[in-house]
């Protein structure tokens, strides 16, 4: 007898399901913490602004997560853990992308798993996917001393082929069938990411992606929608609505599809994946 396939979906965090990086966006309350000061969020800012214009290559993310560690060196891991969950409503509301939540929905009423794959610490990125209801994440671990305070070293560092040798763990755990699933993201750095799956979508990618994208016929979609979260998880409660929220969820995956075949026409347009409106 054989076994069913299970397919996934992941998602990278930063500018695919949300439109800042993840660290930029609890810059204010980690200041309003006394954590850090006005010249290192400024600084975070620029490296973001760089990122997204020039692209996020290897040496641009090894010297931001160097000066990240030492930004967090000697913080008290409970204290952020505290922070995040206690402000993640407010900081990450406002930034969320539609259309990433209307993909995630699709995914999730089609039976396939759902991911967050970062590079952004797991004390951001857990609470996110908890208050996703997703499946799980794949996160970057910084190492703690006896204390619990952060020592300026990363345990496990989820970036590049790390990604994807922690995809193909998570996949041999949970039976997922990984050329059969899909993948987001925006950078160039997730080539590795996007190539381990059967599905690569590249969202508001950087110049690097949109190249590869394009010469292997990958879709390009847009995401630029940003919706209040509380406004899209909660469940609907009446029978109409779950018809409503079911046809729109498929549509959105359709429309996925359909920007698959149309980027293989026609490689030098960039497609929009928009929030199908309520009939």
């Amino acid at each position: 007898m054989l076994e069913a396939v299970t397919e996934a979906a992941f998602f990278d965090l930063d500018k695919t399901v949300i439109a800042h990086g993840a660290l930029v966006a609890f810059g204010g309350p980690f200041r309003r913490a006394g954590m850090v000061n006005r010249r290192v969020l400024a600084r975070t800012i620029w490296n973001g602004m760089v990122f997204r214009t020039f692209g996020a290559d290897e040496e641009r993310m090894r010297r931001f997560r160097e000066s990240t560690l030492q930004i967090t060196r000697g913080w008290d891991h409970a204290t952020v853990t505290s922070i995040v969950q206690r402000t993640l409503a407010d900081v990450i509301d406002p930034i969320v992308y539609d259309e990433a939540i209307v993909l995630i929905e699709g995914h999730r009423a089609a039976g396939r798993k759902v991911y967050l794959v970062s590079a952004s610490p797991e004390e951001i990125v857990a609470p996110l996917a908890m208050h996703l209801g997703l499946d799980g994440l794949i996160a970057s671990r910084a190492r703690l001393d006896a204390d619990g305070r952060y020592t300026g070293e990363v345990g496990f560092y989820c970036y590049g082929e790390q990604k994807v040798m922690a995809m193909r763990e998570l996949a041999t755990r949970e039976g997922i069938d990984l050329s059969a699933s899909f993948a987001y993201s925006d950078s160039a750095t997730d080539l590795p990411m996007l190539r381990s799956v059967g599905h690569p979508i590249a969202v508001n990618p950087d110049r690097e992606l949109t190249r590869v994208a394009r010469a292997e016929g990958w879709p390009i979609v847009e995401f630029e929608h940003r919706v209040p979260l509380r406004e899209r998880v909660a469940l609907p409660t009446t029978t109409r609505a779950r018809v409503v929220s079911t046809a729109a969820v498929i549509m959105a995956i359709g429309s996925v599809v359909a920007a698959a075949s149309l980027i293989h026409r026609r490689t030098s347009e960039r497609v929009a994946i928009r929030r199908p409106a309520a009939s």
